[in-house]
Parts: structure tokens; C-alpha cells; sequence
């Protein structure tokens, strides 16, 4: 799944680095630490082993003889893995010497083969006593007088005691850390969500530009952001420039085109009836040509500039008021969906709108409805970046039959030659939706007549 947030990708990404960074510092504090715990409890052993040694020694009759004062009580206490045992070797077969604890219990001792003694004639090694403890065992061979009578000497400790010290630190460890990493989280999302607060007024700033309510980026921002601004308001001022240089050579062209044609037409009135059709029927022609193309060259100048706004409500309000006055026999009904925007020139959607009330009030016998919505396209469903209106005007006039809807879309074509027009209507709307992308569909209405379904390009205030 793409994750489109910039602040939700910085702090996933801060949370996982957060988490990785503080796993990895607790294994290696708690492998530390267990090496020291590990090592200090050798070194005990090892202490005490030779506090051992030079505690005993053979007394008369040859037999050992010691009572080393280890200082510990689990010497003393049966069973607890804390033993020390003194067993002669070799010619010497003295009883061997062994504390409180060990009990009338014994050690095995493993091959030397298995484990060797190290340049300090010492071994260390594992087991299990006879009643189940796990203990480490630190063992040395010593030669207690000049005869070379010899012993071994072992002291155990319970692993236990390493494990159970070991663990308690890494639960108080492990609750530390867990502390630091919500604290750190909460800290690097309060200063990601600060951080990134300009790039958030600038989104809102765009969304402003969007609504029609501003015309360009407007505030202080950072350093690293402001280029950007920059060329944003550059970039909308260029297209303001291109839109109302487009305008001019629209109105310039129509300007120029009118006189020649006027002339024409007026020359037309001087000729012969046979001569004056022709030269008046060209004329008229070229005349719809030239406001159609012009239309649709000034369309494409400003169809795609982020200025282009109308509000709804007004512009329809307006228009079915006009209506009403125009056609007092006819019931002009609207719905308007709330905060909608047309992304639109006012006088385009004067023209879309005007020509299909227009059109519904000339057939209607006493009703036009008019209704204006959100709708999404399939098209642009996906990518959620374009917002539409589905407006649809319809009345109970007769309506149009499946095969006239074709003939009624032909510029100049009039299916009707008894009501007034000119046949231009429903084609201008067609050309003045598809130039801002949008479409104009025709089918039989509830109501019994004509219904005219637009999609045009707009701005949800909700949305936006």
C-alpha cells in the first residue's frame, strides 16, 4: 500500500528506525552485561576456589585436613548448587574433603580430554548436581607437599543466581528503553508535524488558489520552501498572462472579422434576390463559423488555468430568475447541491446552462426542473485529483424519440420548425462541454419531455 502522506511516511519511518535503533542498544547492553555478570561470577568462583587451597592441607595420619570459612552460607545449606569438594589424586587415597552443602552427594568429573585445563591449570565446566541444579564448576589440581601427594580441588555456584540477576536487569532495562521510545516518538512526531507545518500551509495556500479565493501563494515560508512558492506564483501569473493574451487575440480577431462581414452582409441587401441569398447564407455562415472557433480558442486558453471559477448557486439562481420572468406559464424548479464551484468561465456556464433552460422552457407545457450535484467519473475515480458536477435540466414537454436525439445535437439542425431558435443550442453546449472535458448526454425524463444530463469540471469547497 502507497502511503501518500509525507508526515506518515517521516514518522513511520522515524518509528521504525526508533524501534530498530532501541532493540539493537538492548541485545547489545543485555549481551554486555551478561558477559561482565558472567565474568564476575567466574572470578568469584575462581576467589573462592583458591580461598579452598589455601585452607587445607594434610594433617597427621596423612589425611586432608581444613575448614575453609568461605563466607557464604550456601555452603552450609544442602542442595543449593553452591559446593566445594576437595578429592585426592594419584597415589593419595586420603577421604576426600567436602562442604555442608554437598551432603554425602557427589560430583561427577568430566574427561580431561573434554575439558582441558587452561595455562593457569584451571577448568571450567558445566553440569548438573544430583538433584537437578545447573552449576558451573571452576576446578584446579594442586600438590600439597614435597612428597607430590596431590588433590583436586572444585568449587561450584548455582546459574541460576546469573540468570535470575541477569533477567531482573533486562526487564528494568527493557522498561527503560520502552519509556525512552514512546517519549522519542512523541518528541519526533511533535517535531516532524512542526517541521512540516509550512509545507501544510502551503497545500492550503494552494487549495485557496483552487477555490477561486486567492491568486497566488501567499505568506512567509522556509528557506527550502520558498523557491518553490516562488515559482508556483510564477508559474500562475505566466498562465494569467497567456490566458489574457489569448483573450485579446480572441477579441482582436472578432473585432477585425466583424466589419468584413457586416460589410458583406449589407452588400448582400444590394444585390439581386438570387445573388443576395447565396452571398447572405455564406455570410451568416462564416459568422457562426468565426464565434464558434473564437469560442473555442478562448475555452482552451483558460480551461486548464486554476483561476477559472464561477459559484454555483448564484449563477444558477440568476439564470432560472431571468427564466421565470421570460416564461410566467412554466414552473421553474432548482436544486443545488451546497459549496459546489463550476471550474469554469462565468460567461461558459451562462452559455451552457442559458441554452438548455432555454431549450427545456420553449417545449415545456409547465414545468422545467434543474438540479446540480457531486459526481465522480469512473475515469477519474482512481486518482481523486478532478472534481465534477452532474448537472440535468428536464421538462414534460414531448420530448425527443431515440432516433431524433443524433439530429437534435447537429449544429443548426431544428427537429421543430414551429417553435422559435435557431437550431445552435444544444450543439453549443455539446462543444463548450467537451472543450472543459465534460459531456452532454440526452434521454427521455420522468417527467415525460427531454432530459439533458452535463458533466462539467468543478471545485467542491467540501472536498478541496
Amino acid at each position: 500500500m502507497k502511503i501518500r502522506s509525507l508526515t506518515a511516511r517521516v514518522l513511520i519511518l522515524a518509528t521504525l528506525w526508533s524501534a530498530l535503533a532501541l532493540v539493537t542498544i538492548a541485545v547489545a547492553i543485555s549481551a554486555l552485561y551478561r558477559e561482565g555478570v558472567e565474568r564476575g561470577f567466574n572470578n568469584l568462583l575462581r576467589a573462592q576456589l583458591y580461598n579452598v587451597v589455601n585452607s587445607v592441607s594434610i594433617g597427621d595420619g596423612e589425611s586432608l585436613t581444613g575448614s575453609p570459612a568461605l563466607g557464604d552460607l550456601r555452603f552450609s545449606q544442602p542442595e543449593t548448587g553452591w559446593y566445594w569438594l576437595v578429592e585426592p589424586i594419584g597415589n593419595y587415597t586420603a577421604a576426600p574433603l567436602a562442604s555442608a552443602s554437598l551432603g554425602v552427594s557427589n560430583l561427577a568429573t568430566p574427561d580431561v580430554a573434554e575439558t582441558p585445563f587452561d595455562i593457569n591449570y584451571e577448568r571450567f565446566y558445566e553440569m548438573k548436581d544430583e538433584v537437578g541444579n545447573l552449576i558451573r564448576v571452576v576446578e584446579t589440581e594442586v600438590v600439597l607437599d614435597d612428597q607430590g601427594r596431590a588433590a583436586r580441588f572444585r568449587v561450584t555456584g548455582n546459574i541460576e543466581v546469573v540468570e535470575e540477576e541477569i533477567a531482573f536487569f533486562a526487564s528494568r532495562l527493557n522498561l527503560a528503553l520502552a519509556v525512552v521510545g514512546i517519549g522519542s516518538l512523541i518528541l519526533n512526531g511533535g517535531a516532524i508535524v512542526y517541521g512540516l507545518r509550512p509545507v501544510d500551509r502551503a497545500r492550503r495556500a494552494l487549495e485557496r488558489i483552487r477555490r477561486g479565493e486567492a491568486e497566488r501563494l501567499e505568506g512567509e515560508f522556509p528557506r527550502e520552501i520558498m523557491p518553490l512558492a516562488t515559482e508556483i506564483n510564477a508559474l500562475i501569473e505566466s498562465n494569467r498572462r497567456i490566458v489574457e493574451r489569448a483573450r485579446m487575440q480572441v477579441g482582436n480577431l472578432a473585432h477585425s472579422l466583424k466589419t468584413p462581414i457586416a460589410v458583406l452582409l449589407n452588400e448582400a441587401r444590394t444585390l439581386d434576390k438570387t445573388h443576395a441569398g447565396v452571398v447572405t447564407t455564406q455570410a451568416e455562415a462564416m459568422q457562426a463559423q468565426v464565434a464558434t472557433y473564437l469560442n473555442r480558442a478562448r475555452i482552451a486558453a483558460q480551461r486548464d488555468s486554476v483561476l477559472a471559477r464561477t459559484e454555483a448557486q448564484p449563477a444558477l439562481e440568476r439564470l432560472v430568475r431571468v427564466m421565470r420572468k421570460l416564461n410566467a406559464e412554466v414552473s421553474f424548479d432548482l436544486e443545488v447541491a451546497p459549496d459546489l464551484t463550476f471550474a469554469m468561465e462565468q460567461q461558459d456556464v451562462e452559455e451552457v446552462v442559458g441554452n438548455l433552460l432555454e431549450n427545456a422552457a420553449r417545449f415545456a407545457r409547465s414545468k422545467v426542473v434543474t438540479r446540480l450535484s457531486s459526481v465522480v467519473r469512473e475515469e477519474d475515480a482512481t486518482e481523486g485529483r478532478r472534481r465534477w458536477v452532474e448537472l440535468i435540466i428536464e421538462d414534460d414537454g414531448p420530448g425527443l424519440a431515440p432516433d431524433q436525439i443524433g439530429e437534435a445535437l447537429k449544429r443548426g439542425r431544428r427537429l421543430d420548425e414551429s417553435k422559435p431558435g435557431t437550431g445552435l443550442g444544444l450543439s453549443i453546449v455539446k462543444e463548450i462541454s467537451g472543450e472543459y472535458q465534460g459531456s452532454l448526454g440526452l434521454s427521455r425524463s420522468p417527467l415525460g419531455g427531454l432530459r439533458a444530463q452535463v458533466i462539467l469540471p468543478a471545485v467542491s469547497k467540501e472536498t478541496a
